[in-house]
């Protein structure tokens, strides 16, 4: 592939993302010239939290998961990342560490937009830096949610919530499938596989869903949880 035809393959997906769909073209243009397109294998790391914050990222394929991990190794996933979401955008701005680390979930391609060419693609365009304030507000109002989900709903509130969104994702399925290992779903829900499994269990005794594997039947009583 030629460099042209590579710039405009990532301005093509860049046009698609929804914090830059609506930009100008000459904006775009400029963006997919400094954007580098990276690719990561499952579990590999993007970053560690403490590490420089040479740029952001938008995801092309895959799934990336933006975690913690406490000093004891616990882990808490903040939030996993899907096809033309983006992430990281703090230390780009104000060029501090990486507050978190990223890995990948899966094999994953994404595109990297480097910090210093970023600044001087603002100074050119500053009508961007609106479209990066949205994203900002966005990122706090999951931080917000997050807080509220750990600190007041217990494990099972936190599971059935999960399963009603997996259903909503599925196209309101009465059986999902589990889209995460239940250790990455544990630190997902902000708990540990034991006490997750727990959960589940207390959700089947009550008669809530039924396990299979991977997949799990919603009740009608579960979706008016």
């Amino acid at each position: 592939m030629t460099l042209t035809e590579r710039v405009l393959e990532v301005k093509q997906f860049l046009h698609k993302t929804p914090i830059f769909q609506d930009i100008l073209d000459e904006q775009l243009q400029a963006l997919a010239h400094i954007a580098i397109p990276q690719t990561y294998q499952k579990g590999e790391t993007l970053f560690w939290e403490g590490d420089s914050g040479t740029g952001f990222f938008i995801v092309k394929s895959g799934r990336i998961k933006v975690f913690k991990v406490a000093n004891g190794g616990k882990e808490q996933i903040l939030h996993i990342f899907g096809a033309e979401e983006h992430f990281a955008e703090v230390p780009a701005f104000d060029g501090g560490n990486f507050p978190a680390s990223a890995a990948a979930l899966e094999n994953s391609e994404v595109v990297f937009i480097p910090r210093t060419a970023f600044l001087m693609v603002l100074q050119q365009h500053p009508t961007l830096a609106i479209a990066m304030l949205g994203t900002f507000a966005r990122h706090l109002r999951r931080l917000a949610h997050l807080v509220d989900t750990l600190s007041f709903q217990e494990v099972p509130e936190r599971l059935t919530k999960y399963l009603l969104m997996l259903s909503d994702r599925q196209g309101n399925a009465d059986i999902v499938e589990l889209d995460l290992p239940k250790g990455q779903l544990a630190a997902l829900l902000g708990t540990i596989p034991e006490t997750l499994s727990r959960a589940f269990y207390k959700l089947s005794q009550s008669g809530m869903i039924e396990i299979n594997g991977t997949k799990i039947k919603l009740s009608p009583q579960l979706r008016q949880h």
